[in-house]
């Protein structure tokens, strides 16, 4: 899940992490060209992310109250604080294991909802939450952690300035937003 060691990029940090990155690739390429890994075991993961709602399905913004009731190590934060995360334990890919990933996750989500229950809120697992508004997307409802206010300071840098959103289809959106929750506004099961 990451550590939590967040610091303001300036040009030189940049640089210096993109050396670094770099070599990084470098270094891999030439482990998997010496075949120094050996023979690979393949695994599979996963995670799912989720809505938090109250009784009107609207977002409820809860999430740093349920993770600390609960401090389980396969879940954790999200940009929203209306979305949670819950991360799979890696399965050797064959035999059961997707049954396996099912129990688990389905543990999860209900150790989740559990404890959502007693913030007054419950899990949806839903690609996008119909009652989501505009004013749901704001700055009060980001993650208060630094990780998240540095990647909606950088990405409106890189953006020069607001999100121009436009979505095509039977139902056509096109807005503009100050900051990066437009990317709260869905969910997913990643493989």
């Amino acid at each position: 899940m990451g550590e939590q060691n967040v610091q303001q990029a300036d040009e030189r940090r940049m640089r210096a992490f993109t050396r670094a990155l770099i070599q990084d690739i470098r270094a891999l390429e030439r482990m998997l060209s010496s075949d120094i890994f050996g023979e690979p075991v393949r695994h599979i993961g996963a995670e799912q992310e989720m809505f938090l709602v109250n009784a009107s399905m609207a977002p409820a913004a809860k999430s740093i109250e349920i993770l600390n009731s609960l401090k389980h190590p396969n879940l954790t934060t999200e940009l929203a604080r209306f979305n949670l995360e819950a991360n799979l334990t890696p399965q050797p890919f064959g035999g059961s294991c997707l049954s396996a990933m099912q129990r688990e996750l389905d543990a999860l989500v209900k150790v989740t909802r559990d404890a959502a229950h007693k913030h007054d809120a419950d899990v949806l697992l839903v690609g996008t939450l119909p009652t989501l508004r505009k004013a749901d997307l704001e700055l009060n409802n980001m993650t208060p952690m630094p990780r998240y206010a540095e990647l909606n300071r950088v990405l409106r840098q890189m953006r020069g300035g607001s999100f121009h959103v436009v979505i095509k289809g039977v139902d056509e959106l096109e807005m503009e937003h100050d900051n990066v929750m437009l990317e709260a506004c869905n969910t997913s099961f990643q493989i």
